[in-house]
């Protein structure tokens, strides 16, 4: 019954993991004309995240997933090690959230908190893309497109 959902994370992954793939290494340390974080500290901004809250649900799910404290050096295998650890964490803990009805420390439900991750990574991939247009390194249009072709990803 939960499959399609667990599914749906593994999708919206896969879709981060696309976006960075396409990227060139230099452009991780591009920053926003706002300033803020740079592109490589957004994807370990949403890595941390996942661990923040996979840390008071599920403890038991982290083990050989680390924090990153410090991201100025961070690369793209880097990166995609990392978010590919945390999505299995929170796989996990979505799993054991739906089997068991709800998810220590978010209401109303753990579909609910699906939800949540999944604008909260969104709205950093935008602003990803933001970023990168505004530093003259917008993304290909198949990239920019692709990102919502949730049926091959």
């Amino acid at each position: 019954m939960n499959e399609p959902l667990i599914d749906t994370w593994r999708i919206h992954n896969r879709i981060n993991l696309y976006l960075l793939d396409s990227l060139d290494e230099s452009f991780l340390k591009d920053v926003s004309a706002s300033k803020g974080r740079t592109v490589g500290a957004q994807f370990a901004h949403v890595h941390n995240v996942r661990l923040l809250w996979a840390k008071a649900a599920a403890p038991e799910f982290l083990d050989g997933v680390d924090k990153f404290e410090q991201p100025d050096e961070l690369t793209k295998p880097i990166l995609k090690n990392a978010l590919e650890k945390s999505s299995h964490a929170i796989e996990l803990l979505l799993a054991k959230a739906f089997s068991e009805g709800k998810l220590k420390g978010f209401k109303p439900h753990p579909q609910a908190f699906l939800g949540y991750l999944i604008s909260h990574e969104s709205h950093h991939r935008g602003q990803i893309m933001l970023t990168l247009k505004q530093s003259g390194h917008p993304v290909d249009k198949k990239i920019a497109f692709g990102i919502w072709e949730w049926g091959v990803r």
